[in-house]
Formats: structure tokens, C-alpha cells, sequence
């Protein structure tokens, strides 16, 4: 008779060294494996000033579990299978955003992966504790872009109304304002984004350290924003005030003195001041009650860690197996004939080009008509777009980055196309309208389309080449770019078949 084998005690990850053993590693998985939009997010939160404020967001969410820590100790974690849905969701919103190049898109399904890992290997009463702490780790991602022009807009609109109240003549276009002493420029840098985005991240901070009446939150989010946006109102009707006051130098050393984080320290300080007497949270209350946190029930652990492996790799894995090869196009776009319209030598006021980092190829044509209307044509296109090489996106399309083309406001547009006026140096106004086409799609002037297709044809193996055709024209005295640019599209006729015979699609 054989012997026995002696039986081996089965190994379990119980209690939180387990867990969280279990959590570093799915952790550390994620970090590694989509290193590089880390290292991306890191890059913006270091280079660009808007977003400095992450740097201490992965600080202060180390603070707040901190402060959280003698409740955790008396809770029991769990691996909770539930939590892989949250998990899956950020897994799939990465292979979204990496399928439709939207990097703002990917850094958030970071974050949710991350958020998804906690709650799945420590189980819904630690996920309930860290409630707080794991939403505001959303404030690492760099995100607002959105908001630039329309608090630019807001900006320039309060200095007119300052301006005007003080009795100093000004005009307004889009966000360049002008006064006897002086031509200013509402730039991104002063649209006051980066105040308001910090500010949201600092005033939900306070609400939760602070308050506990959701009246009160409420309350102070909704002053606390509004006063950052009229406060930096102020600051650019200052500057454009002292330069009429005294010198041009003068007010430049007036806004280097009154601008940047120490401004919005000064504002934080009256924030808090007017807040202070309405704080209704008492220094060393409980965050919560561990008793009534407690979960009964949990899943393996070793099997929720597996399955949250298995779904972080299958989404790269996924995107890159789905991707396809772009498909040749047909050479450098052919400039059209259009009826009532020749090819003009005319010289602009200041040379244009729009930017299309990566594109195959891109035409330009200048064209003018018997009324003397002079309009230019380009057209942008790709063979597909990746990382680096997009239709839409950060510094691209009319007003390129280091072009010297700056975004004013919007202009009139055809319903499937983007108007935009830009202003170059010399005070020189452009009108631009722009048609984007992917894969043979009909044309659209919405950035989001765009991606949307991108990402449609990216997962699904569908035409990736695209195209941008931009129609601009100059405002000059005695010329309406926008009269000029209609008359030009109502002549070319139907642009989606100029796009698919530049694409070879048709």
C-alpha cells in the first residue's frame, strides 16, 4: 500500500496584509503596463501651469486615507467581485479613448482602473471609508481644455464692463480688446482656467474636511468659483487700466505682480475668510461609522485578482488586434476647379497655414473671383491617425501652435462645418471654416464626431483615412470674409466629394 502524500495547506490572502498584497500587485500591473499615459499625466502636471495643482493631488488623497486610518483598522477587507465591473469599465474606457486618441479619455480610465482594483480587493465597507479619497483621485487627470475660450470670452466681456464703468473707451473682438493706449489679448494663459480648475479641486476639498451640511457645500463651491471668474475679470481690466492710467511697461509689470499662484493664494485667502464662521465639521469627528460599513460576504481573492489581470491585458490586447493598417490614398490632394473662381497671386496680409502634425499630405490654393473676393483652400489627409497624428487634437488645425495665429471667437459656418475667426500679428482677422471627414463619413465641423468615428473605425477594422478641408478668407476694409468665404463653398459645390476624391474613397 502506498503512502499517503501529505497534504498541503491551501494558501489564502486573508486579513490586509493579504489584501493588500494582492491590491500591489494589480496595482503595479496597471501602472506598468500603461506606463505611458502615467508618464503623460505626470508631463502635463510638470510643464504645463494650468495643471500644476496635480502635482499635490496623489499628496493629498494620501492624506485624507491618513486621516481615515483608525477606522479602516477596525474594518475586515474583502475581495468583493462586484468591484471587477468598475474596474472592466475603466479597462474599456482606456481601449475608447486609446481607439479614438483622446488622451484626457485614457488618464481618467487610469484612474478608474486604479479605483476599480481598491474596490474589488478590499471589498464595498473600505470602498464606502475611501469614498472621498478615491473620487478625488480624478483630480489627477488633466482635464479643461474644454473651458479655455469660453472663460476667455467671459474674461474679455467683465474688462469691458469694468472698462466702461471707468470711463476708458475700448472695443471689443472676440478676445482682443482695444484702447487709446494700448491693443490687448485676453490669452489662454489669462482666461483664468487654470484658477477655476484648481479652485474646484481646492473648494472639494474644503467641502469635505469642513462642511457636512450639503447646503453648505453647495453653497461655497458655487461662491467659490464664481469669485475666482469675476476676480480674474478684474485682474485683466486692472492690467488693461493701468496701461491707459500710465505705460504699457507699467501695466506688464502690474500683471506679472498681481498674476500667477500667488493671486490665486490671495483669492483661496478671502475664499476661506468668508467661509470660516459657516464650518460645521469639528476637528477630530469620525469619518465614518465602521459599524455601519460592515459587509457579510466576499469572493476568493486570488480569483477577483486574477480576473482584474485578465481584464487590464485583454483591453491593449483587444485595441491592437482590432487595428488595421491605414489604406494608401490616391497622392497629394488635386486643388479643384471652381466655376467663377481662378487661382489668384494676390499676397495675403500675413502669411496662413493651418497645422496637421503628421498628415500625409497637405495642398494649399489661393483663389479669386471677379468681385475681387480672394478666399484660400487647404486640405489636410491622412492615411489613418494614431498618436501624434490626429485630424483634431491640442495645436492642431487653423490656429496651429508657434503659428503666430491666435483664436478669437467663434464665426459663421455651415451647419455640417466650424467657423472660427483668428488674429494674426498686425491685428490681421481671419475667418476659417473647417470640414472634417473620416472614412468616407459625411463631413462635420464637431470635434467629437471626429473622434467618435476615429474610434469607431479604429475598433471595428473600418476606413481609418481622413481629411480636413479648411476655406479662409481675410478681413480687409471693403471685404467681407465671411460674404467671400460663402460665395467660395456655394461655387465648389458638394464638399464630401471633394473630400472622398482627395481620399480616394468615392
Amino acid at each position: 500500500m502506498e503512502d499517503a502524500l501529505p497534504m498541503r495547506p491551501e494558501v489564502k490572502l486573508s486579513g490586509w496584509r493579504g489584501h493588500l498584497t494582492a491590491l500591489a500587485i494589480v496595482a503595479c500591473t496597471i501602472l506598468a503596463l500603461f506606463h505611458r499615459d502615467l508618464l503623460g499625466m505626470v508631463a502635463i502636471w510638470w510643464n504645463a501651469s494650468t495643471y500644476g495643482h496635480c502635482l499635490f493631488v496623489p499628496i493629498l488623497v494620501a492624506w485624507l486615507v491618513q486621516q481615515r486610518l483608525p477606522g479602516l483598522r477596525r474594518l475586515e477587507p474583502s475581495a468583493w467581485a462586484p468591484g471587477l465591473l468598475w474596474l472592466g469599465l475603466g479597462a474599456f474606457a482606456w481601449m475608447l479613448g486609446a481607439a479614438a486618441g483622446v488622451a484626457v479619455v485614457r488618464h481618467g480610465a487610469l484612474v478608474m482602473m486604479l479605483q476599480g482594483s481598491v474596490i474589488a480587493l478590499l471589498g464595498p465597507a473600505v470602498a464606502r471609508a475611501l469614498l472621498f479619497p478615491l473620487f478625488y483621485a480624478f483630480f489627477m487627470v488633466p482635464f479643461g481644455e474644454e473651458i479655455v475660450a469660453p472663460l476667455q470670452l467671459a474674461t474679455a466681456h467683465i474688462s469691458m464692463i469694468l472698462l466702461g464703468l471707468t470711463g476708458v473707451p475700448a472695443q471689443m473682438q472676440g478676445i482682443f480688446i482695444t484702447t487709446p493706449n494700448g491693443y490687448f489679448e485676453v490669452a489662454e494663459a489669462c482666461s483664468g482656467a487654470k484658477f477655476v480648475i484648481a479652485m474646484t479641486a481646492y473648494g472639494l476639498l474644503v467641502c469635505n474636511v469642513c462642511f457636512t451640511s450639503w447646503r453648505r457645500r453647495v453653497a461655497f463651491m458655487v461662491g467659490a468659483l464664481s469669485l475666482s471668474i469675476l476676480a480674474n475679470g478684474v485682474r485683466a481690466f486692472a492690467t488693461i487700466f493701468v496701461a491707459e492710467v500710465t505705460t504699457i511697461d507699467a501695466a506688464a509689470g502690474f500683471d506679472h505682480v498681481v498674476y500667477g499662484w500667488l493671486f490665486f493664494a490671495v483669492i483661496m485667502i478671502v475664499v476661506m475668510a468668508i467661509a470660516w464662521p459657516f464650518f460645521d465639521r469639528q476637528p477630530g469627528d469620525p469619518w465614518f461609522d465602521p459599524e455601519d460599513l460592515r459587509h457579510k460576504g466576499h469572493s476568493a481573492t486570488g480569483a477577483v485578482a486574477g480576473v482584474a489581470l485578465a481584464m487590464i491585458v485583454a483591453a491593449p490586447l483587444w485595441l491592437a488586434a482590432s487595428a488595421a493598417a491605414g489604406q494608401p490614398l490616391p497622392g497629394a490632394p488635386a486643388m479643384p476647379q471652381v466655376k467663377g473662381w481662378v487661382r489668384s497671386d494676390e499676397p495675403p496680409l500675413r502669411p496662413w497655414q493651418p497645422r496637421f502634425d503628421g498628415a500625409d499630405h497637405l495642398a494649399m490654393a489661393r483663389y479669386g473671383d471677379a468681385k475681387g473676393q480672394v478666399v484660400d483652400l487647404a486640405i489636410a489627409t491622412f492615411d489613418r491617425q494614431d498618436e501624434g497624428r490626429e485630424l483634431v487634437g491640442f495645436g492642431q488645425g487653423a490656429a496651429g501652435a508657434d503659428s503666430g495665429w491666435t483664436w478669437s471667437q467663434p464665426a459663421p459656418a455651415p451647419g455640417d462645418a466650424r467657423g472660427e475667426q483668428i488674429t494674426g500679428p498686425g491685428r490681421v482677422v481671419r475667418h476659417v471654416v473647417s470640414f472634417y471627414v473620416v472614412g468616407g463619413g459625411r463631413p462635420t465641423g464637431s470635434a467629437h464626431l471626429v473622434k467618435l468615428a476615429t474610434m469607431k473605425a479604429r475598433l471595428l477594422g473600418g476606413d481609418r483615412r481622413a481629411a480636413a478641408i479648411m476655406v479662409s478668407a481675410e478681413e480687409r476694409a471693403g471685404r467681407s470674409a465671411d460674404a467671400a468665404i460663402a460665395a467660395f463653398l456655394h461655387d465648389l459645390g458638394d464638399v464630401k466629394d471633394l473630400a472622398d476624391r482627395s481620399l480616394g474613397t468615392r
